[in-house]
């Protein structure tokens, strides 16, 4: 295998980084020889998306042309937005796996028919979250997205004021009733993984969620199944 492309449809280098790091973390955990994850940043769009338009952007950067290039040299591909960007449009061009960590983490939360809820710092999307919701099936298990208050640039600029905020999220899902909370967003991936040690209930990562269904989309056997457990 030469590697898996992680996309990062915002322009935030830093972000990348910090989204491939935590998919090299969970590929290393689960499987007994994993990919190389390659990172790519587009190269237009805002620093992180908080919005339809800034979605709109998006989508129009992860099927650039040379992101197209990029992706069709990966034997498999991630988007990693919350909102996945383009997915649909990069799916269509190539002959490899195409998942997006909004659908990916939607579809784990709602496993065996799980009631699911979402928290997140950007309420602009909630319009967004929702259509998405209903466009993978899930809506008879979905509960509803929270948000934190405040602008969530400025919120990503304070990650500890973030965790926080995204906790009193978690626990306002978990009030409507979640079996189980997504974290959502690419950028939020770092507060997802912390967030998952304070609540009882599972709290998923958008990232990790994705690696685990490209993964399986590979053929590629976990670690205890490669090993001959």
């Amino acid at each position: 295998m030469s590697h898996i492309l992680l996309i990062n449809p915002n322009t935030s280098g830093a972000t990348t980084q910090m989204m491939v790091g935590i998919a090299r973390a969970w590929l290393a955990q689960h499987m007994a020889a994993p990919p190389p994850v390659v990172g790519a940043t587009v190269a237009r769009g805002a620093p992180m998306i908080v919005d339809d338009g800034d979605l709109a952007v998006a989508a129009g950067a992860v099927n650039d042309a040379e992101m197209v290039r990029l992706a069709g040299l990966a034997d498999g591909v991630i988007v990693g937005a919350f909102g996945d960007p383009g997915l649909e449009a990069l799916r269509a061009q190539l002959a490899v796996p195409v998942l997006g960590i909004g659908e990916a983490a939607m579809r784990a939360a709602a496993a065996g028919e799980r009631r699911f809820g979402v928290a997140t710092t950007t309420p602009r999307l909630a319009a967004s979250i929702e259509a998405a919701v209903h466009r993978h099936g899930l809506a008879a298990w979905f509960t509803g997205a929270r948000f934190t208050d405040g602008d969530p640039r400025a919120l990503g600029n304070a990650p500890r004021q973030q965790e926080q905020r995204l906790a009193g999220a978690v626990q306002a899902c978990i009030d409507d009733g979640a079996q189980a909370v997504i974290i959502g967003g690419g950028p939020l991936g770092e507060a997802a993984r912390a967030l998952g040690q304070r609540f009882a209930i599972p709290v998923i990562g958008p990232i990790p969620a994705a690696c685990e269904a490209l993964a399986r989309a590979l053929g590629l056997a976990p670690a205890a199944a490669a090993a001959g457990a």
